[in-house]
């Protein structure tokens, strides 16, 4: 869902790199403080951000109470806040977006959630939360501002309701735990968004730790943080630009499949599920519930074991544990794409001679993103080769960025008197 805007003021400018810098987040609270001020002719009182996110491995695991092993990302969304100064009239919250340049009043007393405009629905429910939790606050003036990719799978959602809940901590003076924030911010996509989402998305942006990798427990919430220390290696995001839309519920679908499958080998989830048990069960599996619950169970060994390799800076188990969580989201899951196999191809021709240590689809699939490590000193080269053979062979030009580990949730400045970042 397209929630914020994408801010990148140089992105009409001709560029000799194939990889686009993008805002940093101190621009993009800059920008911010002017849309506000230019929407409600002062300057906010509040400033809070938090980061979209990519996930390295794990992917289809978090409802099945796996693992996975996402990072924050180098790209936030902005939220600016200020106490209205106008009569209240029955609402909670003026919000404005700067994608649409839109707005939206939002009412606590007698909220009609089905006429809001979608992207204020994620802002509300957050806003629902916090004053469930004794978070006393408004009526508000908001502003919203982003440079997380939109529809590439990089969770713009999350990260915008992760800086709604981090900038209502300001205003209100009251914190809420990281565990506590990443949940109330899941429940306000699932009760008001009508997105059934996972944990990842929230725990990652507000838990994201520069230079470090997260290892999430999607059962227990136990979080281990992997440090990515070596300067030498960066992420390479490439967005396809595409995104197949689908009309069977493939989402719920493989959920279904996979309680099926678990259902079937006498287990309360896939996670409790080991390959042993998998083959000793195969004759009372339908070959697809096999094929869906083989990706899930080798996916979890392999979440777990790349972040082992990282740590032990084996780059080279690192990538082949890439590439074969690509083939089996391809082969085994069925949520790949003609696209995103064909940038995990390209990469792959790059190879560890030109950089890449290893490459994967990430995100639910069907179009979005993939996630590729490379190093640093080769990494200009590698995704101009990449962006290139894409677009030869599409004529799709793909969006291209690269990140290091970012920090999480954060609150920028306190009030008008903050120094800001």
């Amino acid at each position: 869902m397209s929630i914020a805007t994408t801010f990148s003021p140089s992105a009409s400018a001709e560029r000799r790199s194939v990889i686009d810098e993008g805002a940093s987040l101190e621009r993009l609270v800059e920008h911010t403080e002017r849309q506000f001020q230019r929407r409600f002719h002062r300057a906010p009182r509040w400033l809070a951000a938090a980061p979209g996110r990519v996930n390295l491995i794990g992917e289809h695991t978090d409802y099945n109470d796996g693992f996975v092993l996402p990072m924050a990302i180098e790209r936030y969304v902005v939220v600016a806040v200020d106490v209205s100064r106008k009569s209240t009239n029955g609402y909670g919250a003026h919000l404005y977006t700067a994608a649409l340049d839109k707005s939206e009043l939002v009412s606590f007393e007698s909220p009609d959630v089905a006429q809001m405009a979608p992207w204020a629905r994620y802002v509300y429910g957050v806003m629902v939360g916090c004053r469930e939790r004794g978070m006393q606050f408004g009526p508000l003036d908001v502003a919203i501002q982003s440079n997380v990719p939109l529809g590439g799978g990089l969770s713009s959602s999350a990260a915008l309701e992760v800086a709604t809940a981090t900038s209502l901590e300001a205003v209100t003076g009251q914190s809420l735990n990281h565990a506590e924030k990443a949940l109330l911010c899941q429940k306000a996509e699932h009760q008001y968004a009508g997105v059934p989402c996972g944990i990842m998305d929230q725990f990652t942006s507000v838990m994201g730790r520069a230079d470090h990798l997260m290892l999430l427990d999607c059962r227990t919430t136990e979080v281990k943080m992997v440090p990515l220390a070596d300067p030498a290696i960066t992420v390479l995001i490439v967005n396809s630009n595409v995104k197949h839309e689908l009309t069977g519920g493939e989402y719920a679908q493989r959920r279904r499949q996979c309680e099926s499958a678990a259902q079937a080998m006498g287990v309360a989830s896939l996670r409790d599920a080991s390959l042993q048990l998998l083959e000793r069960s195969r004759p009372a599996l339908d070959p697809l519930l096999y094929r869906r619950a083989r990706h899930v169970i080798s996916e979890n060994d392999r979440t777990t074991r790349t972040a082992d390799a990282i740590e032990a800076g084996d780059w080279r188990k690192v990538g082949e544990l890439m590439y074969a969580s690509h083939d089996s989201l391809r082969v085994d899951y069925e949520v790949s794409c003609r696209e995103l196999d064909l940038l995990v191809d390209l990469a792959r021709e790059v190879g560890e001679s030109g950089g890449v240590i290893g490459s994967r689809m990430t995100g639910g699939g069907f179009g979005g993103c993939t996630v590729t490590l490379v190093r640093r000193e080769k990494v200009e080269t590698a995704a101009r080769l990449i962006a290139e053979g894409y677009q030869e062979k599409t004529g799709v030009q793909p969006t291209v960025f690269t990140s290091r580990p970012a920090r999480g949730a954060h609150i920028v400045q306190l009030d008008c008197s903050g120094t800001g970042l």
